[in-house]
């Protein structure tokens, strides 16, 4: 792999999509041209923009990968051939690793959005050591489980066999904000925000993503101003990029962090009302709708007493 795709390797692990697909693709050319545009089509995906991944995609492919690309971008309509390239990868002897990777990579990430999480764990797990990208999606299923010491199971072996891959250097971040470990410092989070200031400082990246990370960190730590000038920063770069609509993390740490904020409580409400409407199905939305409902249902069955009348 040479430099040039290393770097859009770096940008999609790293969440600077609209950087990433502002670039123009090579020549087909070119060795690296399956694996950049299927980068570019993972970005569109990444920000919901399925029709955009589905027009780069060739309709007469023959590349397993692209062909997982397109089913991951139909949604569950693309489960089915999901689950058949999955078995035709895994008898292909002629297939590479990175092809086999790739395509466990995007069926579990699909199985994972159908809500089909053991059909995912199924589809990552191998034996010995898993790939960086099969390990850091393992870890993150793991971790929505509410099983970190099985994320960490997974992703341990996986970091000493390559601790410089920063898609496990993400998946141990993650880790961190879940446990909230110190690491040697002592601090808080410490690995987690260790890791985003690094990243964020990096002039080659231009990445919202990264700066939600740090604000979701900034949070943690109760830093609420400098959480707010973070995703207050997101927010520009997606501005810039003409995103049309925000990223779902990043308005629901706004969200949080306007709430947790005793001057901004009427920006909280107003964001919520704008995430209700671009991110209906995001989980926060789910969940707060359960709760809302638990209460309707716990409030029901208590019965008021009649007002105490004073007897003279």
């Amino acid at each position: 792999m040479d430099v040039d795709l290393y770097f859009i390797k770096q940008q999609f692990t790293l969440g600077a999509y609209p950087a990433l697909l502002s670039l123009q693709l090579p020549d087909p050319s070119s060795s690296d041209y399956i694996p950049f545009l299927l980068y570019k089509v993972r970005a569109h995906l990444a920000i919901g923009d399925n029709a955009s991944a589905l027009a780069l995609l060739p309709t007469d492919t023959e590349n397993v990968a692209l062909k997982a690309a397109a089913a991951l971008a139909k949604g569950e309509q693309g489960l089915e051939t999901l689950r058949d390239l999955c078995v035709e990868i895994e008898a292909d002897q002629d297939s590479s690793d990175w092809e086999k990777q790739t395509v466990q990579v995007l069926a579990a990430t699909a199985f994972v959005r159908a809500g089909e999480i053991e059909e995912a764990l199924e589809t990552l797990r191998t034996e010995g050591i898993p790939g960086d990208e099969e390990a850091a999606l393992l870890t993150q299923v793991y971790l929505s489980l509410a099983r970190p010491a099985l994320a960490q199971k997974v992703l341990a072996p996986a970091l000493k066999a390559n601790p410089d891959a920063l898609v496990l250097q993400l998946a141990e971040a993650a880790i961190s904000l879940v446990t909230g470990s110190q690491g040697t410092s002592g601090e808080p989070y410490a690995p987690a925000l260790s890791f985003y200031n690094e990243q964020v400082a990096n002039p080659s990246i231009s990445s919202p993503a990264l700066l939600v990370g740090r604000a979701v960190v900034r949070i943690l730590r109760g830093e609420l101003s400098s959480a707010q000038s973070d995703l207050e920063e997101a927010e520009s770069i997606l501005s810039r990029a003409k995103c049309d609509q925000a990223s779902s993390d990043m308005l629901a740490a706004m969200i949080v962090a306007a709430g947790l904020s005793d001057a901004k409580k009427g920006e909280a409400d107003q964001l919520w009302t704008r995430f209700l409407k671009q991110h209906p199905s995001h989980p926060l939305v789910a969940d707060i709708a359960a709760k809302d409902l638990l209460f309707d249902q716990c409030a029901s069955k208590i019965q008021v007493p009649p007002r105490a009348v004073a007897v003279a």
